[in-house]
């Protein structure tokens, strides 16, 4: 399971109905490269295929293929602003080790 902050749940809210895409989800996953090993993507989207696990948090339609949930199972999901800027926040249990800007993890 993934969990979202609420401030994380307002913050796509706003970005899908910016879009006009309140019928799209938001995927998360995971990908090689960064400066621990692993970098965590975001994107909107309305497509699935069978292996992607779905749910639903916040009222937010969450997809994650299956091999990324691996690596993603039990993280939060947060929204933060502040004056070095704002930005989608991991709090990933699964991660060994992270790097100082939060956007890759070791595993």
């Amino acid at each position: 399971m993934i969990s979202l902050t609420e401030k994380a749940a307002e913050k796509v809210r706003e970005i899908l109905n910016k879009d006009n895409k309140d019928d799209h989800a938001l995927r998360l996953g995971v990908k090689g490269g960064g400066c621990s090993g692993f970098s965590y993507t975001l994107d909107i989207d309305k497509s699935f295929i069978e292996s992607d696990q779905v749910f639903e948090e916040k009222g937010i339609k969450i997809v994650i293929d299956a091999k990324s949930f691996i690596y993603l199972s039990g993280t939060q999901v947060d929204y933060v602003e502040n004056l070095s800027g704002s930005g989608f926040e991991f709090s990933n249990p699964n991660a060994s080790r992270t790097c100082g800007c939060g956007s890759s993890f070791q595993a």
